[in-house]
């Protein structure tokens, strides 16, 4: 899916960070804690497409 949309969610705590390169990849490193557990990622900023 392209294009912006409405997201409506609960949630038991909220992080701001920002993707960081690992590898050929991409990633965001969470707590410790949450390893094992379900989490949402959101892209906040439109990316411009490759070409």
């Amino acid at each position: 899916m392209t294009g912006q949309m409405e997201v409506h969610t609960s949630a038991y705590q909220v992080l701001d960070k920002t993707v960081k390169s690992i590898g050929n990849s991409g990633g965001v490193l969470v707590p410790k804690k949450w390893v094992g557990k379900k989490v949402k990622i959101l892209l906040l900023e439109e990316v411009a497409e490759e070409e």
